[in-house]
Formats: structure tokens, C-alpha cells, sequence
């Protein structure tokens, strides 16, 4: 891979930006770029104190390096000021704290959110660094931008160094589509996507009946990047670039898409990916009719941003038993595994439920689940 004399002067620095560039450089030379390219932002994930431990605390203290660009984080273990409502123990906030600290002296923002793209959204063609993989595949499907699905330690490296390796979804003819998806049904997205994730493989295009709302993409997306390694998908007259490649020859057809999880849920948790404004207006929208206090424990996740934003409709929610919590989610924060089923609308959170939290899952949509929580 080729370094201009600035990019080899950093490889011999000796130092943590020396570690970066030596992060970059190996994972540009396996994917077999041929440079590095500038990003205008980077995003990292795997923040929770549970995820990162004390040595990758110590590793990141030891770093001393400062971020070079735009550099958001992911959802920590916890609400930063509601930890202990939460179920979460004193030792771990107070590690969770230090670890988000050691990110703010480098210079990230602490937005603690999986949807960074509400707070700012990047233009058609934009070159990123993202890692959260719900973000990744909005970011290049719904917005036009242009990532790899990168690690958390490789999305930091492209912070301090300020670039990327130019290979994969970064080059406008990867970005092509390899198989047509004909959804003959009125399918959840989640559900369709949390199916098709593990069932096709490369970009697919899909064919809908109708238009799709901006949070039924985003909730395709998620579910497709969860089950299976996609980090981008088209949807014919409705992303930016549906018609800038051919259609493939390779097709499926969708005719249903349904999913059967049977369990007595103790939690219902919406918000993964993090909801946005119209989700959780849609939420107590559905509350105002049912009327009443809810009778299962029930928890939203947003980001600190929607939050600050929609402080009244919060307050009524809160009111109606609802508990909404920022800065992290259920899927990333411990205090989910002291319950035994979870009822959720998020095909993501189907799939890591299960693995990282030990919990059994049950799924419905945003209406059914505000409906459960009040039988």
C-alpha cells in the first residue's frame, strides 16, 4: 500500500499514533488498498465497560493520543444518570465513567448513541470510519455516505489518524447490487431483514410493494447487518443509488416473513437501533389510547439528543410507567440479563439478546409491544 512521506513519518513515531497508522496499514495491505483516504468522521462502538474490560482500559489510557477528526461513540453499559435505576452496580458505573472520560480527553464526543446520523447526518459521498454495524449499513444504504463495516479498535485508529484504507464499499463499483430481492408481501422489515441477513450474502437490492418509511430502512438495515455480514443494501426508487448500477440477473422472491417466539415476556424494550423522534411519538401515541399505567416493566432507549429534544413527550411517557433511558440500550448494557424474556420490535436485538445477555426474546412490532405491556 502507498504512504506519502507524512503517512510513513507517523508509522515512525514510536508512539500511540504509530500504533494507529500500524492498525491501518495492516488492515489496508489484508483488503489489499492501494492508499489511505481522508474521513470526515469516525464512530466507534464497543464502549461499555463489560465489552472493553480493564485491559482494554488500560490499553486505550496508554494510547495517549488525541482524535483528528469528527469522532462520535457508541451506547455505554449504562444510563449515565439513571445507572442505578437500571440495576447496575456502583463498581461497574464508576468503571464505565472512567473508561468515557479516558474517550472525551481524546476528543470523542460523548453522544453515546448507535444512530449518530441523527445528531449529524453525512452527505452523499462522504468518506467515514464507522463501526456500530446498524450505522454502517443506514449510513451507506439510506444515505449515500461510504464505510466499511470497521472494528471498534479500527474506527478509533481512522480517528487519531484522520483516514481509512481506500478498498470495499469506499469504491463507487463495490457498491453494486449482486442479487434482486422481490418482496411480494406486506413484510415487517425487521422481520424480513432478520430472515433475508442469513439467507443471501453480498448487497441486495430490494423490490417493494411500497415506499418505505426512514424507520422501517433503518430497521432492514439493522436486522440484515445483524444476521448476516452485509453492510449495505439498494431499494428500487427509494435509495440514493438504486439506479446507478445494473439490476442483478440473480433474483428471490418474498411471499411471507414471519417469525414464532413464544414467552411470558418480563420486559418489553424498544430502541435498538436507538429510536428516533417519529418512533417514540408513535409510541405515545399508542399509550394515549390504551390508557393507564403499563403492567410490565418497559424500557426505551434513545439517544441523549432525541432525548433533550422531546422532554414533554418523555415526561409523559414516564408518567404511564415507561422508563426511558439514554446513553445505552439493552442489548450493550448488563442489567438485561436479570430477566428471563424480553419482548422486543428489533430484529438486531433478536439476534444479540440471546448471545450476549443470556435472555430468552420474543418478538412483535412497535404496536404490539406497547399493547402487551398493558394485558
Amino acid at each position: 500500500m502507498f504512504l506519502t512521506k507524512e503517512e510513513e513519518k507517523l508509522l515512525e513515531r514510536g508512539d500511540g499514533v504509530s500504533k494507529c497508522m500500524e492498525i491501518l496499514v495492516a488492515l489496508g495491505e489484508i483488503f489489499g488498498a492501494e492508499r489511505l483516504i481522508p474521513i470526515k468522521h469516525a464512530h466507534i462502538s464497543g464502549v461499555s465497560y463489560q465489552n472493553i474490560g480493564d485491559e482494554g482500559l488500560e490499553w486505550l489510557k496508554n494510547l495517549n493520543v488525541n482524535f483528528a477528526v469528527k469522532t462520535t461513540i457508541n451506547p455505554a453499559g449504562m444510563d449515565l444518570e439513571r445507572w442505578s435505576e437500571m440495576g447496575i452496580d456502583e463498581s461497574f458505573a464508576k468503571k464505565q465513567i472512567e473508561l468515557l472520560n479516558v474517550f472525551k480527553e481524546m476528543g470523542a464526543e460523548l453522544t453515546l448513541t448507535c444512530t449518530p446520523y441523527y445528531i449529524q447526518k453525512p452527505s452523499i459521498g462522504e468518506h467515514l470510519a464507522w463501526a456500530e454495524s446498524s450505522a454502517v449499513i443506514y449510513a451507506n444504504s439510506v444515505l449515500g455516505a461510504r464505510t466499511n463495516r470497521e472494528s471498534g479498535i479500527s474506527a478509533l485508529a481512522s480517528a487519531v489518524i484522520g483516514k481509512t484504507p481506500y478498498y470495499g464499499l469506499h469504491i463507487k463499483e463495490n457498491r453494486a447490487p449482486n442479487i434482486l430481492v422481490k418482496v411480494e408481501c406486506d413484510c415487517d422489515p425487521a422481520i424480513l431483514g432478520y430472515k433475508m441477513g442469513s439467507e443471501i450474502e453480498g448487497i441486495p437490492i430490494f423490490k417493494f410493494n411500497r415506499m418505505l418509511s426512514d424507520d422501517e430502512l433503518k430497521a432492514l438495515g439493522a436486522s440484515l447487518a445483524s444476521t448476516g455480514n452485509i453492510a449495505m443494501f439498494h431499494v428500487v426508487e427509494q435509495t440514493p443509488e438504486w439506479n446507478h448500477f445494473d439490476i442483478p440477473r440473480e433474483k428471490v422472491s418474498v411471499d411471507k416473513a414471519d417469525l414464532k417466539f413464544e414467552c411470558n415476556p418480563d420486559l418489553i424494550a424498544l430502541g435498538c437501533p436507538h429510536m428516533s423522534k417519529s418512533e417514540i411519538l408513535d409510541v405515545y401515541r399508542i399509550v394515549e389510547k390504551m390508557g393507564g399505567k403499563v403492567k410490565t416493566e418497559f424500557w426505551v432507549f434513545t439517544s441523549r439528543y432525541v432525548y433533550d429534544s422531546m422532554k414533554d413527550v418523555v415526561n409523559r411517557l414516564e408518567k404511564r410507567g415507561i422508563k426511558v433511558f439514554k446513553d445505552t440500550c439493552m442489548v450493550v448494557s448488563p442489567a438485561t440479563e436479570r430477566f428471563e424474556c424480553v419482548m422486543t420490535n428489533s430484529g438486531k436485538a433478536l439476534t444479540y439478546l440471546p448471545k450476549l445477555r443470556g435472555v430468552t426474546v420474543m418478538y412483535g412490532s412497535l404496536e404490539e409491544c406497547v399493547k402487551k405491556a398493558f394485558e
